[in-house]
């Protein structure tokens, strides 16, 4: 198994200035990709999930960045600016969230996505280039190529654009490619589109996946493994049937429990959780971090040091409040 592991973080440590200290927005991330795999990361808006994803691709300009990621056993926190020009792009592929703001409004399109491959390959001729592009656009499914080629990015819609991010991203054929939200903003059914695609480009460049996304759904249907993040930590990671269908971390059953149901009576509520996600100073760095949005279960609960520990094989959970918590509708005993 080890010959198909693509990504791995150890410790990762991400952290930005506010006045004049420094917080950690990624908190000692430890995690795996291997080839071939969906690795969901999810968590409520503010949990780390887009920082960690800017973490891989070295794409903080003013963070300290603390830990090892070693993309196919090469350490990426050390490498040079030249060495990480080389891998984005090429190796490591990127589909950000707002195809708007990723692309520029005052280039053509084909020529955007044509400067993605001409930077790893400026041998290549001018009518290769193009009939690249061209390929590139038929395989994200866009039908009218000749037509999108020429256009500039506000002509086309939101499902259009983010098309065209997913072929830029997918232009060299990467070993890794980060989906930070892919399908926010567009209506169910080019969701469905863009997964697919998604699913597609992953059998078909053998490559590994993380898919950043706050949709329960969309994990279900996607990801392989998943890693649950809360306030900057991994608080628990396991296969998509461990977490979606035995989760066990307060904060995982919590979000599963907001999900509305098919099959939910009309008089039943949803479960909100209460209060927010901390802001990055007030983070609690000493025990757990989700123990101050549920009051009801006692400190004694909680352990002062949390860390992942191995309940099952594969299925990690952080902090034994796991083994205490329940609803508070339901009671202790239940």
């Amino acid at each position: 198994m080890m010959a198909d592991v693509l990504l791995e973080l150890k410790n990762l440590k991400t952290s930005f200035r506010v006045k004049d200290d420094y917080f950690a927005a990624v908190d000692d991330v430890t995690l795996t990709v291997n080839k071939r795999e969906v690795l969901a990361v999810v968590g409520e808006s503010g949990c780390g999930k887009s920082a960690l994803a800017y973490s891989i691709m070295k794409l903080h300009t003013r963070a300290q960045v603390e830990g090892k990621i070693e993309f196919k056993g090469e350490d990426i926190v050390t490498a040079t600016p030249g060495r990480l020009t080389q891998l984005r792009g090429k190796e490591m592929g990127m589909i950000f969230q707002d195809s708007l703001s990723a692309l520029n409004p005052l280039i053509k399109i084909g020529d955007q996505i044509a400067e993605a491959i001409y930077l790893h390959d400026q041998k290549i001729s001018k009518s290769a280039l193009k009939a690249r592009v061209m390929e590139l656009l038929t395989q994200v499914g866009i039908h009218r190529a000749e037509s999108v080629y020429i256009q500039y990015p506000h002509q086309l819609s939101g499902g259009m654009r983010q098309r065209v991010v997913i072929a830029m991203a997918i232009a060299n054929s990467p070993d890794l490619l980060i989906a930070d939200e892919p399908t926010t903003a567009l209506d169910v059914t080019i969701q469905a589109q863009i997964l697919d695609l998604i699913r597609k480009l992953r059998d078909d460049l053998d490559a590994g996946v993380i898919l950043i996304t706050h949709d329960l759904g969309v994990v279900a249907e996607m990801a392989d493994r998943v890693a649950v993040m809360y306030a900057g930590q991994i608080v628990e990671i396991g296969t998509v049937y461990d977490v979606m269908e035995n989760p066990r971390h307060p904060y995982t059953r919590s979000l599963l429990h907001s999900m509305p149901s098919a099959i939910a009576s009309k008089d039943e509520k949803l479960h909100v959780i209460e209060g927010v996600v901390p802001s990055l100073p007030l983070i609690p760095r000493v025990g757990c971090r989700f123990k101050d949005r549920m009051d009801w279960i006692p400190e004694s609960a909680h352990e002062a040091h949390p860390t992942l520990k191995e309940i099952t094989p594969g299925h990690f959970v952080r902090c034994s409040c796991y083994q205490h918590f329940h609803f508070p509708e339901e009671g202790v005993n239940a």
